[in-house]
């Protein structure tokens, strides 16, 4: 089974960055697919931003020009840069693994959803 761990989250004004990390406990980005999904209080959980294993990347209308996914197969981790952030990103955010792509397409997780980290833009 899949294990992942975010880490970067906090405080942060509208405008600024934040730099999220999805970290893997094993060399697993070669053949998994990793998503940022993230879920505001009485919101559904959304996507927010995917990576496949070769390196192609999709995002949510909502953060597309703003947000940027990238990963590091030798590291384990991918990496979502978030800039110009705005209120309505305040959620808390978490990393998921698809092992196909009908995985992605369908909403299914590979990895047990964690504890996740916060982001909160507000001034």
């Amino acid at each position: 089974q899949v294990q992942l761990v975010e880490s970067g989250g906090g405080l942060v004004q509208p405008g600024g960055s934040l730099r999220l990390s999805c970290a893997a406990s094993g060399r697993i980005f070669s053949i998994y697919a990793v998503a940022w999904y993230r879920q505001a209080p009485g919101k559904q959980r959304e996507l927010v931003a995917a990576i496949t294993s070769g390196g192609v990347s999709d995002y949510a209308d909502s953060v597309k020009g703003r947000f940027t996914i990238s990963k590091d197969n030798t590291e384990n981790t991918v990496t979502l840069q978030m800039n110009s952030l705005k209120a309505e990103d305040t959620a808390v955010y978490y990393c998921n693994a698809h092992r196909y792509y009908s995985d992605y397409r369908d909403r299914v997780f590979r990895a047990s959803w964690g504890q996740g980290t916060q982001v909160t833009v507000s001034s």
